[in-house]
């Protein structure tokens, strides 16, 4: 788990300066920004707000999934509708029931958007902003008695209030509502439908996280897409849905496009970073070349070089270096991956280190884990260029 934290906190001080999260907190808002370039997909950060109506600490929430706060009543269709958002790297406003720590569960409309990365376009983060769907008996009919007492609050899931002037007060009352309701039975069976103002909130939460994180950010990001279109595979970065698949692979590995200039990194994966010592910031964007030193063997590099230019497999032992610059023999094996159409889309690199096992960590001979490995990522790239042909 070590090392899943080092990656988390990596996630925000790599790309945003100090007081980023002071900054966040002083929004006053409840939501989440999650990083779908680590395994599982965890949450980053977590506002007061959140940890506070869903009666978590900071701790508990920190390297989760979102789908903790899930419970036998959510609705299957709607958590399918976020996770295609996410695999397509586009907002979505949507209704949801969720659960606290205690095991109450109420109405929240979920606003969530992808953070791109204004350099290259990819998707760095996730942000998702709750804004609990407030109950009343009948229509409000004087908003500026709202702060007198929270009857009007129960029993349907509509609030008719529209003056932006309540809306600090509508969250204040929102918290008391959720934290103060023992008392009260909730409608959770019917769905939720939020108003217009809880709408307009959600939205405007969003903008003005991502104003924040615009402002502490290392390299700038943005809330709008910055080429065109989400994703494009042959594009420097790639999709959220990728990412979480190449996530699953525990095995070192990376990914190179070959229709970008000196052939970059698009892909490492975790166990990559921990066998070379690197930082995910590190090594994306360089060529291969940089593992190499003094006594890297010309003769096999420049054999690396013709599978690739020829479009084939190969396997090696060559000599490579760590960043503290120690050096290790790496079983390298390279193949080319197709997309749908049967073009090379990417390279994979797979390495193993000779001072481990002659079996893997799962049993396999290192041949087999290497077409382990490239199997997978076969399987997520075709599988990601049908969806974007047929989208």
């Amino acid at each position: 788990m070590e090392p899943q934290l080092g990656l988390i906190e990596q996630s925000f001080h790599v790309r945003y300066s100090d007081g980023v999260r002071e900054a966040l907190d002083e929004l006053g808002d409840s939501f989440l920004i999650t990083d779908p370039s680590i395994s599982g997909h965890p949450i980053v950060f977590a506002s007061s707000a959140f940890l506070k109506i869903f009666g978590y600490s900071k701790d508990q929430v920190i390297g989760k999934n979102g789908r903790m706060f899930q419970g036998p009543k959510t609705n299957r269709r709607s958590v399918l509708e976020i996770r295609e958002a996410i695999r397509q790297e586009k907002a979505i406003q949507i209704s949801l029931l969720n659960y606290r720590k205690d095991g109450t569960p109420f109405w929240m409309l979920f606003h969530m958007c992808p953070v791109f990365a204004k350099e290259d376009g990819r998707v760095v983060h996730f942000l998702g902003v709750q804004v609990p769907i407030l109950r009343k008996s009948g229509v409000v009919r004087n908003p500026s008695k709202l702060c007198e007492d929270g009857t009007g609050f129960l029993g349907c899931c509509r609030r008719e209030v529209t003056s932006d002037s309540v809306m600090e007060v509508g969250r204040g009352l929102a918290l008391d509502y959720l934290l103060n309701s023992d008392d009260r039975e909730l409608e959770i069976d019917q769905p939720c439908e939020a108003s217009e103002l809880e709408k307009r909130k959600a939205a405007t939460a969003i903008s003005n996280i991502l104003s924040v994180l615009a402002h502490y950010s290392a390299s700038e990001v943005t809330g709008r897409l910055v080429c065109g279109k989400a994703c494009c595979l042959s594009g420097m970065g790639l999709g959220a849905s990728i990412n979480i698949s190449f996530g699953r692979i525990k095995q070192s590995f990376v990914l190179t496009d070959p229709h970008l200039h000196d052939m970059p990194i698009v892909y490492a994966s975790d166990a990559f970073l921990k066998l070379t010592g690197y930082a995910r910031h590190e090594v994306l964007g360089r060529n291969c070349r940089f593992l190499s030193g003094l006594d890297t063997v010309s003769a096999t590099q420049f054999q690396i070089a013709e599978c690739i230019r020829n479009e084939r497999p190969c396997t090696v032992h060559i000599l490579n270096y760590r960043k503290d610059k120690t050096s290790f023999w790496n079983f390298l094996h390279i193949s080319p991956v197709r997309n749908a159409t049967g073009k090379v889309a990417y390279f994979v690199g797979v390495q193993i280190s000779s001072s481990c096992n002659s079996q893997g960590k799962q049993g396999l001979s290192p041949a087999m884990e290497h077409l382990s490995v490239v199997g997978a990522v076969k399987v997520a790239v075709r599988s990601l260029s049908i969806g974007a042909s047929t989208s």
